[in-house]
């Protein structure tokens, strides 16, 4: 891993950009003389670690004393897409706004995505656990579809909050039944992107003990920043 620039922010948040090979990244971390635990934050597919509600959201859990590392991983953000990938990402567009199926395409754009994002995440994983003032438990929290996957595949993730979506692959659905580890299940009740039951199924299969639904009127962005501030004490709860 190596830093590539850092800036002290005004809440007193350290911000560095890295590089992991091919992985680019961002760390937040606080102002501690302890290690802290570490959040892994990631957005939808495609956007990128710079996304400004993605930051917002982890310059706001590093200010809560966590750590907070974000990446993009293989094909989103500002790494190098396939012609392929793009039409996908277009016909997805133009299937939802008209209303049409898209199941098909859907598995076979997103299912490789997040089958070679999750390895990358652990990847960087192992590289932000050996750095001094950073200690476990690991929470997760962002993208369902990754989320997912890493919960089942990691076992240093002690628990995880996921922004629902109705449309994961199905090899992910599948996996939601092995999900055991305290999990926050956010929910747009008019999500335009993801249809309501299929999120709310997918909860009823997780296999986690602990799991808590959160659901707010709204589309797909327009998640309060209150459940900000309660996913903070959610992984108080479980990772301090």
């Amino acid at each position: 891993m190596q830093f590539i620039s850092e800036r002290r922010l005004d809440d007193g948040v350290l911000e560095r950009e890295f590089t992991l090979g091919e992985i680019p990244g961002t760390l937040w971390t606080p102002e501690s003389t302890t290690p802290v635990p570490l959040i892994l934050m990631a957005h939808n597919n495609g956007l990128p670690k710079g996304e400004p509600r993605l930051v917002a959201r982890a310059r706001h859990s590093a200010a809560q004393g966590y750590a907070v590392a974000s990446i993009d991983a293989a094909g989103c953000g500002g790494r190098p897409r396939s012609a392929a990938a793009e039409q996908a990402r277009a016909d997805l567009r133009r299937a939802m706004q008209a209303g049409e199926p898209v199941d098909e395409i859907f598995e076979s754009f997103i299912g490789p995505l997040v089958e070679n994002a999750v390895p990358e995440w652990r990847t960087a994983l192992d590289a932000l656990l050996a750095l001094p003032g950073i200690d476990g438990p690991v929470g997760y929290s962002g993208w369902t579809a990754v989320g997912i996957r890493l919960a089942v595949a990691e076992p240093r993730i002690a628990a995880a909050g996921f922004f629902a979506g109705g449309y994961v692959p199905v090899a992910q659905r599948e996996e939601a039944r092995q999900v055991t580890v305290p999990l926050l299940f956010l929910l747009q009740w008019d999500d335009e992107g993801n249809p309501r039951q299929r999120a709310l199924d997918l909860f009823d299969a997780f296999g986690s003990e602990q799991k808590t639904l959160h659901a707010n009127l709204g589309g797909h962005t327009g998640t309060p920043w209150f459940e900000k501030e309660d996913g903070d004490r959610f992984f108080g709860r479980h990772l301090k």
